[in-house]
C-alpha cells in the first residue's frame, strides 16, 4: 500500500506561480511513475504531468499535457520519495483541485485509470 500526500496548493494571481509537493510512503516497487492530475469544477479529471524512474537508474523521463507544457515542470527527489510540479505563469483556467497519483513500473500514462494510488488533493485557485 502507499500512501500520497500533497502540498503546496493555495491562492496565486494570474502570472503567478506555485510548487505542488506530493510526498510517497509505504510499499513501493523499484520502477516507479507518478502523475499530476487536475479536475475543475464540472470537469472531468484532466492529466497534467508524470514522471518515472527505477531503483537501478538515476534517469527519469518526463511527459506533459499539452496544456502546459513549458509552463509546468515535474521533478522528484528520489531520496525523499517525493514528487515536486512548479507551475509557473498561472492562468485562471489552471484553477482546479490537483492531485498525485502513483503506479508500479516505468510506463508513463495520462490515463487516471491506470494508477493505483492517489492522493486527497490539494486545491490552486488561480486569481484574474
Amino acid at each position: 500500500q502507499v500512501q500520497l500526500v500533497e502540498s503546496g496548493g493555495g491562492l496565486v494571481q494570474a502570472g503567478g506561480s506555485l510548487r505542488l509537493s506530493c510526498a510517497a510512503s509505504g510499499r513501493t516497487s523499484s520502477d516507479y511513475t507518478m502523475g499530476w492530475f487536475r479536475q475543475a469544477p464540472g470537469k472531468e479529471r484532466e492529466f497534467v504531468a508524470a514522471i518515472n524512474w527505477s531503483a537501478w537508474s538515476t534517469y527519469s523521463n518526463t511527459l506533459y499535457a499539452d496544456s502546459v507544457k513549458g509552463r509546468c515542470t515535474i521533478s522528484r527527489d528520489n531520496a525523499k520519495t517525493t514528487v515536486y510540479l512548479q507551475m509557473n505563469s498561472l492562468k485562471p483556467g489552471d484553477t482546479a483541485v490537483y492531485y498525485c497519483a502513483a503506479r508500479s513500473g516505468a510506463v508513463m500514462t495520462g490515463r487516471d485509470v491506470m494508477y493505483d494510488y492517489w492522493g486527497q488533493g490539494t486545491q490552486v485557485t488561480v486569481s484574474s
